[in-house]
């Protein structure tokens, strides 16, 4: 006797699935909102305080000098200390790129000698920079 056997084939799944992918895209989300923070920490100055109008908000981020209480320069939110050569040609380079239409700011500690903050203002001016402002904290009611 034969005896017909009908065995179902299986199908082939032409779908992907994606459970594990959404399992590692979770981990890296968790991962990247706690070391972003870490990331843009810059160098700490102690401001100094003074009652100024704030600027009003642009586009474009300021080009940022930090000057710290050891008359050290830090651009933007860096925290390798450069030179006033390599501050003057990066500063001359974001000022071309720009079209003179970017904000050069210069954060100073209160506890640095004022000459590192001037030095540090001529040598934007000496980049071809016209106007250089400084950054101080909103003072306490």
């Amino acid at each position: 006797m034969t005896r017909l056997s009908y065995r179902k084939r299986k199908r082939l799944m032409g779908e992907i699935n994606v459970v594990p992918y959404i399992d590692v895209m979770l981990v890296l989300l968790v991962i990247f909102m706690v070391t972003a923070p870490l990331l843009t920490e810059g160098v700490h100055v102690d401001l100094v305080q003074a009652a100024a109008k704030t600027l009003p908000p642009k586009d474009q981020e300021p080009f940022v000098v930090t000057v710290d209480k050891d008359g050290r320069y830090f651009l933007n939110e860096g925290t390798e200390p450069v030179s006033a050569e390599d501050m003057q040609v990066r500063a001359a380079a974001v000022y071309r790129r720009h079209e003179g239409k970017i904000d050069f700011l210069v954060r100073g500690d209160r506890q640095t000698v004022y000459e590192h903050i001037i030095q540090a203002m001529v040598n934007l001016q000496q980049a071809g920079v016209a106007s250089v402002g400084l950054v101080t904290e909103p003072t306490e009611p």
